[in-house]
């Protein structure tokens, strides 16, 4: 199962639709079986945009995808905390933890603990419109890839995300390519 994942859009604002940046978001998100956005939205047009997105909106999500539980969350409020900590955030413990909020891509393994920031697609870093980054997981039984992906670059506006990828099979890492810790 292939999923997106989008965070902090904040539209409309400068722009009202994804794709007045370019074809770069909507063309990530076709190839995808399930859309997840993480927060701040900020309006109900964002889910018409992406329309297959479930259109019910909630302050935690846990999904059971592939033999993995998944936890969303908009913020992790200061996630270098203990993953004890952090798992308090959820209902029940999960595998995956998924937010936004920091315009900040993270991906890193903790404690047997896949966490996902996408950072954000159109505000990346907090920097002013621009292409930013998207997040993609993989998942079947037992193994999960993960990804940061960065979108491009709008036209004398640098795209300042980092690409990252994560493996996981068995509970094993066993690919990493290490991205921003904040």
């Amino acid at each position: 199962m292939r999923i997106g994942i989008l965070s902090d859009t904040h539209l409309p604002n400068l722009i009202r639709y994804l794709d007045e940046l370019g074809p770069e978001i909507a063309a990530f998100l076709s190839t995808v079986d399930l859309i997840l956005h993480s927060g701040d939205l900020t309006s109900p047009m964002v889910l018409d945009w992406l329309e297959p997105v479930d259109s019910r909106c909630q302050d935690v999500a846990i999904l059971d995808l592939e033999g993995w539980r998944l936890g969303m969350v908009h913020s992790l409020r200061r996630g270098f905390r203990p993953m004890a900590e952090l798992q308090q955030l959820f209902p029940t413990p999960v595998q995956i933890m998924i937010a936004g909020d920091t315009h900040y891509e993270v991906l890193e393994s903790r404690e047997g603990v896949v966490v996902l920031n996408s950072g954000s697609p159109t505000f990346p870093h907090h920097k002013d419109l621009r292409l930013g980054t998207v997040g993609l997981l993989e998942l079947a039984p037992g193994k999960l890839h993960a990804e940061v992906v960065v979108l491009g670059h709008t036209p004398g506006k640098p795209n300042p995300g980092r690409a990252m990828t994560l493996d996981v099979q068995d509970g094993r890492i066993i690919a990493e390519t290490p991205g921003l810790m904040l």
